[in-house]
């Protein structure tokens, strides 16, 4: 894995040494940030299921003023935070080692309105997102006119409202389906 773009083009990150991440691909990344395109500068972002944190890195390189990442898993948030330290990365990416669910129950941890949320739940999980957005997430999440991109398996269906977002478009690269929600 590495950055793409950006400040940190070209760095090198640490992946997972087991089977139990799977990493967005460097081809769905550039095409996620091709998609963003110049939402992305000066954005606060939302990282859900941050695994190794590669695709926050890739957002602040790409010019966003503050990432806030959320992973539950111990082996994750450390390949995270060695990440973080491999860009040499400050107080502008904050982890969050919680679960998702917890996370947004809990609004005095958020550094939103978030512009930008990415969502990237485990492809067995991504049914239950759709439950756990439409209860959890409240207008105070996004910013106004903010975007929702949620990664899935290609045969998943979403459905056509997350919470406060209305399905706009969906792009498929191989396997992988990124569908694009706005408020």
């Amino acid at each position: 894995m590495r950055v793409i773009a950006g400040t940190y083009r070209g760095r090198r990150l640490y992946g997972p040494q087991t089977q139990t991440l799977r990493p967005t691909s460097d081809r769905v990344r550039e095409a996620l940030f091709s998609i963003l395109g110049n939402r992305l500068p000066h954005s606060r972002f939302l990282d859900l299921y941050a695994g190794t944190g590669a695709v926050g890195i890739e957002a602040l390189s790409r010019g966003a003023d503050h990432v806030t990442a959320v992973e539950s898993d111990k082996d994750a948030v450390k390949l995270l935070q060695r990440n973080k330290q491999l860009c040499q990365i400050g107080s502008e990416l904050t982890i969050q080692p919680h679960a998702v669910e917890q996370f947004l129950r809990r609004p005095d941890q958020w550094n939103g309105p978030y512009d930008v949320v990415f969502a990237d739940p485990p492809y067995a999980e991504t049914t239950g997102l759709s439950s756990l957005l439409s209860q959890s997430l409240t207008g105070a999440l996004f910013a106004e006119d903010a975007w929702l991109v949620v990664e899935h398996g290609g045969k998943t269906t979403v459905p056509a409202a997350l919470g406060p977002t209305s399905l706009r478009r969906q792009y498929r690269y191989g396997d992988t389906m990124l569908s694009l929600y706005s408020s």
